[in-house]
């Protein structure tokens, strides 16, 4: 039976009518019908309610707009307007869920999807919980975005992307399934976490648009796979199946609150993965001895907590959710494995992002210093270096979440200050006996301080002079550097022993926040 037909039938009495309604509901539930779902499941994909059935919980799907259709009827039926919103738990919890339905005209966008999305946006900001966007989409519809019709399509900039101003900030996790430009790049754009699939791809517009436009020939993972995706910041996290994707954003809300104004949940305590007692090994003492502060990550957190966030952009310093004693927090790490944790321009603003997340929601930041300090040179120049410094260290200075550092090793210059040194006004700042704080490094600082006194000496007493005045110079400044000074100062709350790092951070927070130690 034909939509047409359903809509010339007449309805003599209620049981005409609502045998009426379920016959177009029937039809709402069609996608793509058997062609577009054969085609869509031979790409590698799931139909959009098939996702959605994976990721909230049982029986617990409400849908709103199914009934929808396109202000510009044709012959092909376009159930919803290619689009599915609806309301459903996730681990109990209320959580919105838009879903593009690729399976039909590949999931474009047009002025009745966008009404769909923008009131399902809308009802999660205003009822203050989590929303999820399933993202797989090839862009605006034509005709039915072009000409005039673009310029008035429904669309409100003050509700679409962030809430309304003074009103909480709702958590948003995209998941991106598939080829997914236009509407569905600017879901990916708003939210705080997005996982993707290795075998999907994220950009403003498609290669079918760009060729014709710039003339440049392009795949569609060269233009937003994963690696484009993930060294450009939209995405945080890559997984293989879409059960992965449902996985990781479970994962993910778990650790925040249904909104900014409320607190996030606490879990059962676990103990560690790794046993704190490691870190007096895990960190080699030579400064320029490499090692993976993921295992760091893995001494303090409770065990099977540590979520990575943005793993593939600016690496130089790593950012993950996780738990201690059961508490969500943020942690926050230098990378010595990659350019030995100096931070350039991605590195910063990957900081500056998380930093964000964790003081919008209420997570407790946890920063790990092993920073030989800022990049320089003119790559870090022109790529921003000065203003992304400026813009991470004045959001990490105006975190209301507590605010926890311990130096591991080094921590030099204004990379020290940009991994929440005290001008940034941590609420704790420990150090290891193995740290080492300054204006910049020793072998740097004592050819840049004592340049014209070394010349001098290589000059008139020869290179056995010379190499001895740096091995002099470099004790002093070693010295100097060394955390009792600062301790004795002040400047540093206390000196602590590795294996009690997470014991020392968890208590911190604790004091910070009212809780009993």
């Amino acid at each position: 039976m034909t939509l047409e037909s359903v809509d010339a039938r007449p309805a003599a009495s209620m049981a005409d009518r609502i045998a009426h309604l379920r016959e177009r509901r029937e039809r709402a539930l069609e996608m793509g019908g058997p062609d577009g779902l054969r085609k869509h499941r031979e790409s590698g994909r799931l139909p959009v309610r098939e996702r959605i059935d994976m990721l909230v919980d049982p029986e617990s799907w409400f849908e709103i707009g199914a009934l929808a259709l396109p202000e510009r009827r044709t012959a092909k039926h376009i159930p919803g307007d290619a689009v599915v919103t609806g309301f459903g738990l996730l681990d109990g919890r209320r959580i919105g869920v838009i879903g593009i339905d690729a399976s039909v005209v590949a999931g474009t966008t047009a002025p009745t999807s966008m009404r769909k999305q923008g009131r399902l946006i809308e009802h999660a900001q205003r009822h203050g919980f989590p929303l999820v966007l399933l993202c797989d989409a090839d862009g605006g519809r034509m005709p039915d975005v072009s000409g005039w019709r673009f310029s008035g399509l429904p669309l409100d900039f003050t509700t679409f992307l962030k809430p309304p101003p003074g009103e909480p900030v709702v958590p948003r996790a995209a998941a991106v399934l598939g080829p997914s430009y236009g509407d569905s790049a600017l879901h990916a754009s708003t939210a705080h976490f997005v996982v993707m699939l290795r075998s999907a791809s994220l950009a403003l517009s498609g290669p079918s648009v760009v060729q014709p436009a710039i003339g440049e020939r392009v795949t569609d993972t060269e233009l937003g796979g994963p690696q484009a995706a993930t060294e450009a910041g939209n995405a945080h996290l890559v997984v293989e199946t879409e059960a992965d994707a449902m996985d990781a954003i479970a994962a993910f809300l778990s650790y925040l609150p249904p909104n900014s104004a409320r607190s996030a949940p606490v879990a059962p305590p676990l103990p560690p993965a790794r046993d704190p007692a490691e870190l007096e090994t895990i960190v080699p003492l030579g400064s320029r001895a490499g090692y993976d502060v993921r295992d760091v990550f893995a001494c303090l957190a409770d065990e099977a907590s540590v979520l990575p966030w943005a793993d593939g952009w600016g690496g130089s310093v790593l950012c993950a959710l996780a738990r201690i004693e059961g508490r969500p927090v943020g942690l926050v790490g230098n990378q010595p494995i990659v350019r030995a944790g100096a931070l350039d321009p991605p590195a910063l603003a990957k900081e500056r992002t998380f930093v964000d997340l964790c003081d919008t929601f209420g997570l407790p930041l946890v920063f790990l210093h092993d920073v030989p300090g800022l990049m320089i040179g003119t790559q870090a120049e022109r790529g921003g270096i000065l203003h992304g410094y400026e813009a991470l260290v004045s959001r990490i200075a105006e975190a209301r979440v507590p605010k926890v550092g311990v130096v591991l090793r080094k921590a030099y210059g204004g990379g020290h200050f940009a991994m929440g040194g005290r001008p940034t006004r941590p609420d704790f700042l420990y150090a290891w006996p193995s740290a080492e704080l300054g204006f910049m490094a020793p072998e740097t600082g004592i050819r840049t301080i004592h340049r014209r006194r070394l010349e001098k000496v290589l000059a008139e007493d020869g290179p056995d002079a010379h190499a001895a005045l740096v091995e002099q110079l470099t004790a002093e400044w070693i010295s100097e550097a060394e955390p009792w000074e600062a301790a004795a100062h002040l400047s540093l709350d206390d000196v602590i022993e590795p294996a009690e790092t997470r014991r020392v951070v968890a208590t911190s927070i604790d004091i910070v926040l009212g809780g009993a130690a």
